[in-house]
């Protein structure tokens, strides 16, 4: 076990006064404990090590005017891991509140990250002075927590709010695959979704020119509401935008996913060029969620109404499985428009026109739902449906999502 170094504002009791003197006086192993008070610091982590703070509403990083709260940067010290972020509230950074790059077994928990991006440009869509790694962030600077080539991360019990978007999932520097990201609320991020896997440009600087991918990850336990009202915004968020662009086998999982402005959870993919490279947008599971009063998709993705779930491709998206939903106060509960195919079963689908609609060429299986009424669809009371029979005549007995106390309304 290694040494416990501490940090106070006052550098007193044999404390020091800044985050970032400890981090370059630890030795790897350490821990790092932050007292109570505020911290004008951009501190970064370059090697395994542990920063406990006093608790989310007493150790207070404000990098107003810098580019990160904290960035863990294993992008310039290759193999570093095993780094814990806990009881800290970071603000007001240009960029991510934290940022990681290409780490292994991170763990960031019971900490507050709220008000960053503030370089976003959003009317030019551009965030002035990122890092060239970073692609396709024009209009998000990074969001508020930010994970690139990061594997085995636990992102959990953490608030995020009031930034451009809550969390992100990319791929730009390296592989990012294996990720859980349990038991936080991400609400009131007003331009971008609470929680996205996106599958990005890789970075200038890297060694492969097609993208790395964004794999085997794990979205359980969450309250996402009120994100991306002011811009364009899911609940959650998988994309494989384009040619080359991987985003295969995520799992979004007894989540609350409420009041967002886009379809609650939306997979989207809208470019496919012959002879480019594939995309990969396979095998996401969708498991367990609440979902109530999100909006229509938009643009080449838009639904007729307010939506639960949208899976949109102009390539063939396969292997989706949505199963054990509660879908409520959408005037569309499932939308596949993409020429794959995709398995809807076990869902209570209820209070809409439509429960699921096929708005594309590919294939789908919506049978054994409840979608409202014992009649099944089409019947006073329930909502219409594609491959439907045959239906369920009671609901699901499902789990609550994401347990009490989580937010569920």
């Amino acid at each position: 076990m290694g040494a416990t170094l501490c940090v106070n504002p006052a550098g007193s009791s044999g404390c020091m006064a800044t985050i970032g003197a400890a981090v370059s006086a630890a030795k790897a192993g350490d821990q790092i404990k932050i007292g109570a008070g505020q911290y004008a610091e951009d501190v970064v982590v370059n090697k395994p090590l542990s920063l406990i703070g006093a608790g989310a509403g007493s150790t207070i990083i404000n990098a107003k005017g810098l580019a990160n709260g904290i960035y863990v940067d294993g992008l310039d010290n290759g193999g570093l891991a095993n780094v814990l972020i806990t009881g800290i509230t970071v603000l007001n950074a240009n960029f991510e509140g934290i940022l990681v790059t290409n780490t292994s077994y991170i763990v960031i928990s019971n900490s507050h990250v709220a008000s960053n991006d503030q370089s976003l440009n959003y009317a030019a869509s551009t965030c002035a002075g990122q890092p060239a790694f970073e692609t396709n962030e024009g209009d998000d600077c990074g969001e508020g927590i930010h994970l690139i080539g990061v594997d085995h991360a636990n992102v959990s019990n953490t608030e995020i709010d009031l930034n451009a978007g809550g969390i992100l999932l990319s791929d730009e520097t390296g592989m990012t695959h294996d990720n859980l990201i349990t038991g936080n609320s991400v609400h009131d991020n007003a331009l971008d979704c609470g929680i996205t896997i996106a599958s990005h440009a890789p970075s200038p600087a890297a060694a492969s020119k097609l993208p790395y991918g964004v794999f085997n990850n794990t979205v359980s336990g969450n309250t996402a509401s009120r994100n991306g009202l002011v811009g364009a915004g899911a609940g959650v968020g998988i994309y494989a935008a384009g040619p080359g662009n991987v985003t295969f086998g995520n799992k979004v999982i007894g989540n609350v996913i409420t009041n967002n402005g886009l379809p609650g959870v939306t997979v989207h993919n809208h470019a496919s060029v012959p002879g480019a490279p594939g995309i990969n947008l396979n095998d996401t599971m969708i498991v367990g969620n609440y979902i109530s009063g999100n909006a229509a998709d938009t643009e080449d993705a838009a639904t007729a109404g307010p939506t639960g779930i949208n899976i949109y491709g102009v390539a063939g998206i396969y292997g989706t499985v949505i199963s054990q939903n509660t879908i409520v106060n959408e005037a569309v509960g499932v939308v596949m428009n993409n020429p794959g195919s995709m398995e809807v079963h076990m869902n209570n689908i209820m209070g809409g026109t439509t429960g699921v609609a096929n708005l594309g060429t590919g294939f789908i299986d919506a049978t054994l739902n409840f979608f409202g009424c014992a009649g099944g669809p089409g019947s006073t009371g329930c909502g219409t449906a594609v491959s439907a029979s045959p239906w369920l005549s009671a609901p699901v007995a499902t789990a609550p999502a994401a347990g009490p106390g989580k937010g569920r309304p």
